[in-house]
């Protein structure tokens, strides 16, 4: 995956997208997880695992998102109730 690929995840993804992003076959992520050694906690939702991006982005060694003041602009435009006629 690419970087902003990583950085458009939602909160949580289910354990393929993550096994995708590290760099192994999802079978590979379900041995690791069964062993104990996921790079990362893992989640058991409704009978499905689940990785919080947070905690794959730091197995990743990815600290923070980058945040551009455009975002920052529109978001502070959006909150206004003003939208962007770019």
């Amino acid at each position: 995956m690419t970087f902003p690929e990583l950085f458009k995840l939602p909160t949580s993804v289910p354990l393929s997208l993550a096994a995708k992003a590290l760099g192994v076959h999802v079978n590979t992520a379900y041995k690791l997880i069964r062993e104990g050694t996921f790079p990362c906690p893992v989640m058991r939702v409704g009978g499905r695992y689940r990785v919080a991006t947070r905690a794959l982005l730091i197995a990743l060694h990815i600290d923070e998102i980058p945040i551009h003041l455009e975002d920052v602009n529109n978001g502070a435009d959006f909150a206004g109730g003003r939208t962007n006629t770019k």
